[in-house]
Parts: structure tokens; sequence; C-alpha cells
């Protein structure tokens, strides 16, 4: 909780800053980045937490990774972020980067779930459905579920539209259950 806390701060700060210089569309790619990078690399990860590394150690290895991959601003902001010994903070700053640019981009993410995936014209589909339904940009994530068996799970934020074959089977059951069906 705290770590999100601090991470959120921070953010805020930095997406205020990008704002302010017309960076914002840059810095979104550089946090994706270090998202990414973040997520894949656990040794940076394990580096970034480390007390026995010194700060400017840190900054050296971060620069090396980044420096030419980003913008002077969130490579000032990384080096920042560092000297005040935050940087274990870093991938979770990136990530609260990202959802407040979202909020402040008025873009929803609605996560799609199939047995199979979706082809071309069911996303266009699905994605124009959600988009007039939320009356927003949507920015759709799909997943793969086998249990699903057919039909699609959609999640917004805290609503869930549930129009797979594996809840209509699960609904058939308890409509078996309650009602009590004799034999002739």
């Amino acid at each position: 909780m705290r770590e999100t806390r601090v991470a959120s701060r921070y953010a805020k700060s930095f997406i205020g800053l990008c704002i302010e210089s017309g960076k914002l569309e840059e810095a979104y790619k550089d946090m994706s980045l270090i998202v990414d990078t973040c997520t894949e690399s656990k040794d940076l990860m394990l580096l970034l937490k480390s007390p026995i590394v010194k700060p400017d150690k840190k900054v050296k290895v971060l620069q090396e990774i980044f420096s030419k991959h980003i913008n002077s601003l969130s490579n000032t902001f990384i080096s920042i972020i560092t000297k005040h010994g935050r940087e274990n903070y870093l991938a979770e700053i990136a990530i609260q980067f990202q959802k407040q640019y979202k909020e402040h981009k008025k873009i929803v993410t609605a996560i799609v779930s199939s047995a199979d995936g979706l082809d071309e014209s069911i996303r266009s589909v699905v994605l124009k459905t959600i988009e007039d339904s939320v009356k927003s940009e949507v920015e759709l994530i799909e997943k793969k579920n086998e249990d699903l068996i057919g039909g699609l799970v959609i999640r917004i934020g805290d609503k869930q539209y549930d129009a797979s074959i594996q809840r209509s089977i699960n609904d058939l059951k308890k409509t078996f259950k309650q009602k009590h069906f004799t034999n002739n």
C-alpha cells in the first residue's frame, strides 16, 4: 500500500511536468518501456532494491539501459528518483504513470477473455460496442481462457459482462438444483 501511495505521488508530479513541457506522449512511451524492462528483468529489480549498491552506481546502470531509448525529461526524472533513494519504486511509479495517463486521456481499459482469441471482425465489433457504451476511447486487452468453452467475458473496471458458454452451463446447473424435477 505504501509503495503504491509513494509511486502515485511521484507519477502525479511527473505527469504534471510532462503536460507542462508538452512531452506527455513521449513520457508515456518511456514509462511503458520502463515497465516492460523491469517486468522482464528480475536482476534489474534486485539491483534497484539492493541497499548495498550505491545510488551513483544505480544511476549509471539505469542511464546505460535507458538513456538511448528515452527522452531527456524521463532520464532526468529517473536520476532525481535515484538520488532521493526512491529507485526501488521505479517500476511502480511507471505503472502509476500509465494509469494516470489513461485517466488524463480518458482511456478505458477493457479486458476481453475468450476461449480461442478474437478474430479481427469480432474484435472490431466488440471494440465499437464498448466505445459506444462507455463513450470514451478504449484500450482492448485480450486474454485466452479455454475454460470458457466459447463466448466472451468483458471486464471494464469493476464491471463484468459474462456471455460465456461456461456461465450458461453454470446457470443451468443452478436452475436444475433449485427446481425439483420428478420422474414420470
